[in-house]
């Protein structure tokens, strides 16, 4: 076979792979187009674009990383068994990589939506939604990972497991100091590049993905009657809830537009 003709044929596997993935995993790109379309009214363009780049990348590192030495989520390793019927990179599973950057901005908009406007105006500003950022990305991995263990009974497949379990319904603590990691990473590296001027923008959408994502996980855990991890999450998320509710109250009350970065100085003073 000629080299187009073995071209023509990856391409082909390619393409073949990854309308496997949209076919097996459609809520994944449910989810993706929410936040496209979110991220884009609030960003713009090319700051969705380099957060969809960016928080990929970050997370199939950690992915490729964790699978062979254990670092940054605990051991664990995909079983492969949809390997053909979907996109995988490496031994990874491309919708799960694909994931992060949506649940990433989901949990930046629901830490803005704390936090106010003024975030961004100062260094310690920034910092701050970052932590409070990557701390809420987390929470949400308390009701995910859970759920995605016990995938074999649910639409998701089992397609991964931790040789050694975990003390957390099946999961380890470690994999949650991961997702800390994963999140200040992604979140940090948007936020500190995310400078110059920007355009108005309001992380309402983005909350309400940060709910949406919750609500659906929550729902499926119900449905296969898991109440305990259920209870637990609606329970966490319930006073997680209301702590960032008393916290806008004290900063900001309602929310208004705002920008994504932080103002410009001129010699005139802060220009918005």
């Amino acid at each position: 076979m000629t080299t187009i003709g073995l071209a023509a044929t990856g391409l082909w596997s390619i393409a073949t792979e990854l309308a496997g993935t949209f076919a097996l995993r459609p809520y994944v790109f449910g989810f993706l187009a929410f936040f496209l379309f979110a991220g884009i009214r609030d960003l713009g363009r090319a700051r969705t674009l380099a957060l969809l780049l960016w928080g990929g990348a970050v997370a199939l590192v950690a992915e490729l990383v964790s699978t062979r030495v254990g670092v940054p989520f605990g051991l664990y390793h995909y079983v492969g068994d949809t390997r053909g019927a979907e996109l995988y990179l490496g031994n990874v599973p491309f919708f799960s990589p694909l994931s992060f950057p949506f649940l990433a901005y989901a949990a930046l908009c629901r830490a803005r939506g704390a936090l106010g406007p003024a975030w961004a105006s100062t260094r310690a500003g920034r910092a701050r939604t970052v932590v409070v950022g990557g701390a809420l990305m987390m929470l949400l991995d308390l009701v995910i990972d859970p759920l995605a263990v016990r995938g074999g009974r649910w639409f998701l497949g089992h397609i991964f497991d931790y040789p050694e379990g975990g003390i957390y319904f099946g999961v380890p603590l470690s994999n949650f100091v991961g997702w800390l990691v994963v999140g200040w990473i992604t979140l940090g590296g948007l936020v500190w590049t995310a400078r110059g001027p920007s355009r108005p923008g309001s992380p309402a959408l983005g909350s309400a993905l940060y709910y949406l994502v919750l609500a659906v996980n929550l729902t499926v855990t119900l449905w296969i009657g898991e109440m305990v991890l259920a209870a637990t999450g609606i329970v966490v998320h319930a006073a997680v809830f209301l702590l960032l509710y008393s916290v806008n109250r004290v900063t900001v009350g309602r929310w208004s537009a705002e920008p994504l970065a932080a103002p410009v100085v001129t010699s005139g003073g802060p220009r918005p």
